[in-house]
C-alpha cells in the first residue's frame, strides 16, 4: 500500500474542503469481514481537479460520485489503497463507497478479539495514524476535519460506543445504533467499540462518563471503578480550572480493550486503553499512578490534539509532548499522586535520553521535510516526541513562568478551536503572552537534537569554594562544536547530617541560568564545600549531569539518604548515564544498588533502578561470565527488601522485589517451592501474573516442561494465560521448543495461522534467553532474514513487535555485523528499519561499555 506524502496532503488540502462523513457499519457479516458504507460530502475549490480517497477494502462493491457510478476493477480491488477522483467540477460533491472490510488481529483498523475465557467477541478501532481507511473510505489526513455521523448494525446483545453518545434505534433485537454527530474532527480520531462490554456509568459536570471492559474482567473493573472515576473527575475539573475552553465533546467514555498496541488512544469522547490497566492481579502504587497518569495524559489530548490538531505529522509533538507534560503535572496538582515527577525522571525521561543519543534521533519539532510521508511520521511516536518533548515543556514553564505559559495555551485554543495549527502558530500565541523570545527558545530546544551534558569541577580556596560547570552540547553539527541549549536549573548543595552520616541535608538550592553561549559557568561561595553538589536538582531541565569525585563519594555513602525522591531520581539517572557512557563501571553501579536500594522508599525508583540493573547491567553491559554474580547481587538486594517489608509495610516495594527476585533466580528450588505453595513466604499469595512469571523463569532454567505449562493454562485459560503459556513454551531450552516458537513467529505456520500482536510479543519475549546461548546461536543469522520477510507480510505493528521483543539478546560483534548487513537492504519496511537501527545502536553501545571496562 502507498503512503501519503506531505506534498500530496498539501495539494489535496488546497483542492478540497470536507464537510461531513456518513458511515454505516454492519458488524453482523461473520468472523472475517464487516460491511462499511461511507458517504462523504465535500467541496472542490478548482474546476477540473484530480484527487483521491483512501480505502483498503477486502472487496469494493460500488462507488458513486454525484449520482454516477465510477468504473471499478471487476475483482473489486483498487491500486495502492486509493480510489481516483478525476476531473471534479468546482463546487459541492457527494461520494458514496460500499465495501467489505477485513477485521484485523494486529491492533490496526477494526481489531477483532475472541476472549478465550468465555468465547465472547469484542471489536474496537484504531485509526491512528493512517488506518482509518481499513474502516471507512476517507480523505485521510489530519487537516481535513469534518463532522462524522455513524450508524452501526451489531448483534442485539452487544453494546456500541463511539465518539458521540450512542443510542439504540427502534427494536433492540434489530441491533441498530446511531452515534451523535461529532464536531469537526480528524479521520484518525474516529473511534468505535462494539461487543458485550461490561459498563459502569456515572455523570459529572452534566456529562455522561463511562468505563467499559470485556465481561471476563468485569469484577476487576468493578473493584477499581471508584478510583478510576475519582481520577477522571479530578483531572477533568483541574483542566477546567486552567483552560478557558470547556471540554468540547458530548460524553467521556473510557474503554479498556484487548490486544491494544499503545498505552491508550485519545479518541474524542471514547478513549481506548490497553485492558492491562484493569488490574486482575496485585500491582504497586507506582503502577496505579502510571494508570492515573495515562488517564490524565489522554484527557489532555481532548484539547491538545482533538480540539486543536496538528496540520501535518511533523507537529506530532503538539499532541504528545503536551499530553505527556500535562499528564504528570495535572496528576501532581489534582490527585493523591504528588511525587509523579520522580517517576517521570527515573522511568520516562531515561527513555528520552536514550532515544536522543541514537542515530535515529530527531528534533522534538522536526522540519517538515524530515517528515515527508506517513511512514516517516509513524516512526516519531517515540521517546523524543513524548519524554524529551515533555521535558522541554517543563523547562519552558520554568523559563517562561506558568502564568504566561497558560495564557499562551488558552490563546492558542481560542484561535484554533476545531481547526489545525503548527509550531509557528503555537509560538505566536506564546509570544503574545510573554515578553521573552520564545522563537529563539524554540530554535534552541525544539529544532535541535542531542542531550547537553553538565559537568561540575569543585575547588576550595581557604574559607571559600568554587564550582565550574562545564556545558557541552550533545547534538551533531559536523566539524563544529555541538550547539548548547540555554538552561534554567537548580543546584542542590547537600551535607552529611552530623548525627547520621548516611543522611544528607540540604544546605541550599541555588538557581542558575545558563545562556548556552559560554562553554562553562563559574560560581563562587563562602564556607566549606558541600559534601554533594547535585546539578539539576529538582529535575527541571533536560540534560545529562555528572558528579565531581567528592560528590560521587558522598552519593556512594548516602544516596538513599537524600530527602527528596526527585533528587534521588536525578542522582540515579546520573549514575545510569555514566554507566551507559562508559564513565562508571557497571559493577560500581551494582554496588550502589546493593547498598542503597534496600533503603529506598519510592516505588518508582525501586522499579526503575532494578529494571536497569537486571535488563541492562546484568544482561548487556557485563561480560557473560560475570552475569551469574550480577544476578545474585540483584537477588540479594531483593531479599533485603523482602526482609524489610516482612511486617506488612511497603506492599508495593515487596511486590517489586518479588518480581525481580523471580527474574534473577539462577537456581530453581526456591521458585519451585513458591509455586507449589502458591505463595511467597510472608506474602504475597501468588496471583496469575506471578505464577506465570515463576513458571517462565523455571522454564528458562530447565525446571519446567510442557506438561507444567499445560497444567497452568488449564488453571488460567484467560487471554493473559494464553500469552503466559506462549512465553513459557518459547522459553524452554529444548531445541524442539525453540523451533516450534520460531515456526509460530516466522515460518509457514505464521503465514497460514498468524499470531495476534500480543501472542507475537509473548512468543518473541520468551524465545531469546542469555542462558540458552548455545541453542540459539544458529537463529541469529536467521532472524535478520525472517524478520524482514515477516514485517513485509504483516505490516508495521508486527514489524515493531518482532524488532522490539524479538531482537537477539546476544552481545557480540557477529550480531552487530549481521544486523548492519540487514540494514543495507533497500526495501526494509520503515517500521522494522527504524527499530533495528535503534537495537543495533544499543548493541554497539553495550559492546563499547564492555570494551571500556576491559581496559
Amino acid at each position: 500500500m502507498s503512503v501519503l506524502t506531505r506534498e500530496e496532503a498539501q495539494i489535496r488540502a488546497r483542492l478540497i474542503e470536507v464537510h461531513r462523513y456518513t458511515i454505516d457499519l454492519d458488524l453482523t457479516r461473520g468472523d472475517e469481514h464487516f460491511g462499511s458504507t461511507t458517504t462523504i460530502r465535500f467541496q472542490t475549490r478548482e474546476a477540473g481537479a484530480d484527487t483521491f480517497v483512501e480505502l483498503r477494502p477486502a472487496a469494493l462493491h460500488r462507488a458513486v460520485l454525484d449520482g454516477h457510478d465510477l468504473v471499478l476493477d471487476p475483482a473489486g480491488v483498487i491500486a495502492d489503497g486509493r480510489l481516483p477522483l478525476t476531473g471534479l467540477a468546482e463546487g459541492e460533491h457527494e461520494l458514496r463507497v460500499e465495501t467489505d472490510m477485513a477485521y484485523s488481529h494486529t491492533g490496526e483498523g477494526m481489531h477483532r478479539f475472541t476472549d478465550p475465557a468465555d468465547g465472547e467477541t469484542y471489536l474496537y478501532t484504531m485509526c491512528c495514524m493512517a488506518d482509518a481507511p481499513r474502516v471507512f473510505a476517507a480523505f485521510d489526513q489530519p487537516d481535513l476535519k469534518a463532522v462524522f455521523d455513524v450508524r452501526v448494525t451489531a448483534p442485539p446483545r452487544w453494546t456500541v460506543l463511539g465518539n458521540g453518545i450512542a443510542t439504540r434505534d427502534g427494536d433492540p433485537t434489530g441491533g441498530r445504533w446511531t452515534l451523535a454527530s461529532t464536531p469537526p474532527i480528524s479521520t484518525y480520531l474516529v473511534a468505535l467499540a462494539a461487543g458485550p462490554y461490561h459498563s459502569v456509568h456515572t455523570e459529572h459536570a452534566g456529562l455522561p462518563f463511562g468505563l467499559h471492559v470485556r465481561r471476563s474482567l468485569a469484577p476487576h473493573l468493578e473493584a477499581d471503578a471508584d478510583e478510576l472515576f475519582d481520577i477522571t473527575r479530578r483531572c477533568f475539573d483541574r483542566y477546567h480550572e486552567i483552560f478557558d475552553e470547556p471540554y468540547p465533546f458530548d460524553s467521556y467514555d473510557q474503554a479498556f480493550v484487548p490486544e491494544f498496541n499503545s498505552g491508550a488512544m485519545e479518541n474524542p469522547g471514547l478513549v481506548t486503553f490497553r485492558d492491562e490497566f484493569v488490574f486482575r492481579s496485585a500491582v504497586t502504587d507506582a503502577e496505579r499512578q502510571t494508570r492515573a497518569m495515562v488517564i490524565a495524559h489522554e484527557m489532555a489530548h481532548m484539547w491538545f490534539g482533538d480540539l486543536v490538531t496538528m496540520r501535518w505529522w511533523d507537529d506530532i509533538w503538539l499532541n504528545e509532548s503536551f499530553a505527556e507534560y500535562m499528564g504528570f503535572q495535572i496528576l501532581t496538582e489534582a490527585t493523591r499522586y504528588t511525587d509523579t515527577w520522580a517517576d517521570f525522571g527515573v522511568r520516562r525521561k531515561s527513555w528520552g535520553y536514550d532515544a536522543d543519543q541514537r542515530p535515529s534521533t530527531h528534533p522534538v519539532a522536526p522540519a517538515p521535510e524530515l517528515v515527508p510521508d506517513t511512514a516517516a511520521a509513524r516512526l516519531n511516536f517515540d521517546g523524543i516526541s513524548y519524554a524529551k518533548g515533555a521535558s522541554a515543556l517543563r523547562q519552558l514553564v520554568t523559563w517562561l513562568g506558568e502564568k504566561d505559559f497558560l495564557a499562551g495555551i488558552n490563546e492558542h485554543f481560542a484561535r484554533h478551536r476545531f481547526g489545525n495549527a503548527t509550531l509557528a502558530d503555537f509560538l505566536d500565541s506564546l509570544a503574545r503572552s510573554s515578553d521573552r523570545d520564545v522563537h529563539a527558545w524554540a530554535d534552541a530546544w525544539l529544532r535541535t537534537t542531542g542531550v547537553d551534558t553538565l559537568t561540575p569541577a569543585v575547588t576550595t580556596h581557604g574559607d571559600r569554594w568554587s564550582a565550574e560547570i562545564r556545558h557541552d552540547g550533545g547534538g551533531h553539527d559536523g566539524p563544529h562544536p555541538a550547539p548548547r541549549r540555554p538552561h534554567r536549573l537548580a543546584i542542590g548543595l547537600y551535607d552529611h547530617a552530623p548525627a547520621a552520616p548516611h543522611q544528607l541535608v540540604l544546605r541550599d538550592r541555588v538557581e542558575v541560568e545558563l545562556d548556552g553561549a559560554d562553554s562553562a559557568a563559574h560560581l563562587s561561595f563562602s564556607g566549606p564545600r558541600p559534601d554533594l553538589l547535585l546539578l539539576n536538582d529538582g529535575d527541571l531541565t533536560y540534560a545529562k549531569v555528572r558528579l565531581d569525585p567528592g560528590s560521587w563519594e558522598a552519593a556512594v555513602r548516602a544516596l538513599s539518604g537524600l530527602p527528596d525522591a526527585v533528587s534521588r531520581a536525578t542522582l540515579w539517572n546520573a549514575a545510569r548515564d555514566m554507566v551507559r557512557d562508559g564513565d562508571l563501571p557497571a559493577a560500581d553501579y551494582l554496588d550502589a544498588v546493593r547498598a542503597h536500594l534496600p533503603h529506598e522508599t519510592d516505588i518508582a525508583i525501586v522499579q526503575g533502578v532494578l529494571a536497569f540493573a537486571r535488563l541492562q547491567i546484568a544482561d548487556r553491559y557485563l561480560p557473560a561470565d560475570q552475569r551469574p554474580a550480577a544476578l545474585n547481587t540483584i537477588a540479594a538486594t531483593c531479599r533485603d527488601l523482602l526482609r524489610r517489608t516482612e511486617d506488612g509495610s511497603g506492599p508495593g516495594l515487596r511486590l517489586s522485589a518479588v518480581r525481580v527476585h523471580i527474574a534473577s533466580a539462577t537456581v530453581p528450588a526456591e521458585l519451585s517451592d513458591w509455586l507449589d505453595g502458591d505463595t511467597v513466604p510472608g506474602g504475597p499469595a501468588l496471583d496469575p501474573e506471578l505464577r506465570w512469571q515463576i513458571l517462565g523463569r523455571l522454564a528458562v532454567l530447565g525446571a519446567a516442561g510442557p506438561a507444567d505449562i499445560d497444567a497452568e493454562l488449564a488453571r488460567d485459560s484467560s487471554a493473559t494465560g494464553q500469552e503466559g503459556a506462549a512465553r513459557c513454551r518459547a522459553a524452554l531450552p529444548d531445541p524442539d521448543a525453540k523451533q516450534a516458537a520460531w515456526e509460530a513467529l516466522f515460518g509457514e505456520t505464521a503465514a497460514l495461522t498468524p499470531l495476534s500482536n500480543y501472542l507475537v510479543t509473548a512468543t518473541a519475549t520468551g524465545f531469546w534467553q542469555p542462558e540458552h546461548h548455545d541453542v540459539l546461536t544458529g537463529y541469529v543469522p536467521r532472524y535478520f532474514t525472517d524478520a524482514a520477510t515477516t514485517a513485509a507480510r504483516r505490516g508495521p505493528a508486527i514489524a515493531d513487535a518482532i524488532a522490539r521483543s524479538g531482537f537477539p539478546t546476544t552481545v557480540d560483534a557477529t550480531t552487530l555485523r549481521l544486523g548492519e548487513e540487514c540494514l543495507a537492504a533497500p526495501d526494509l519496511l520503515p517500521a522494522l528499519r527504524r527499530r533495528l537501527e535503534d537495537q543495533l545502536d544499543d548493541l554497539r553501545r553495550a559492546l563499547l561499555v564492555r570494551q571500556k571496562q576491559d581496559k
